[in-house]
């Protein structure tokens, strides 16, 4: 359980996602990463609804909801192991550290009760199957310009393991079409009149002529 500021009590059920749920569980998960999606080159979460929904079949990965009332307040997935295959993480980099973690694909937290303990509540429940698994630390990914996202991590004692920095370097090029023009007058009616008067003369050229002495 947890509680809001206001000393009213807010009661928050966690449980093992069900292939019912599918569907409202993914558009809870667009509605939390909408806005930074807007502004990240990757997008955070979710890839792909397809995919979303292959992850249910999956071995070895935990899906949480997390609910109050009947509806979805907090997600969590979560997997204890990586082979290396279509995924972001190197296993290498944990074994040659010792490192046995817990990875996070996704945490979330409906917009409407950021701030309310459920974000707490949701970390306290990956910790607990972390210790249980024997993992020694939790691992998860978060863009850097995703700032009260990292603001919350770091004030729970996350830290900065290694970064894919996106760069990006201006091209020169030149438009397609020619800006435009502001015409003097006198020199395009001129330009108009002079086209008006070629155009009557090729005309006069291409008439023909009449037979000499009248119709027969």
């Amino acid at each position: 359980m947890t509680t809001l500021p206001d000393q009213c009590p807010l009661e928050v059920r966690v449980r093992r996602i069900h292939r019912r749920d599918l569907n409202r569980a993914w558009e809870f998960l667009k509605l939390v990463f909408r806005d930074v999606n807007r502004e990240t080159v990757e997008y955070q979460r979710p890839r792909s609804k397809a995919r979303f929904c292959d992850i249910y079949d999956e071995e070895g990965t935990e899906q949480l909801l997390f609910e109050t009332d009947g509806q979805i307040v907090g997600y969590a997935e979560c997997t204890f192991e990586v082979d290396g295959k279509g995924s972001w993480l190197n296993p290498r980099y944990f074994e040659k550290r010792e490192m046995r973690p817990i990875f996070v694909e996704e945490l979330a937290v409906h917009p409407g009760y950021q701030g309310k303990g459920v974000g707490n509540f949701i970390l306290e429940q990956i910790h607990h199957l972390a210790r249980l698994r024997g993992c020694t630390h939790v691992v998860l990914e978060v863009a850097e310009n995703n700032t009260d996202a990292l603001r919350w991590y770091r004030k729970r004692s996350f830290y900065k393991l290694d970064a894919a920095i996106f760069m990006a370097q201006k091209v020169a090029t030149e438009p397609d079409l020619l800006p435009p023009r502001r015409l003097r007058e006198k020199k395009a009616r001129a330009e108009i009149l002079a086209g008006s008067e070629r155009r009557k003369g090729e005309s006069q050229k291409a008439a023909p002529k009449g037979r000499k002495g009248g119709s027969a």
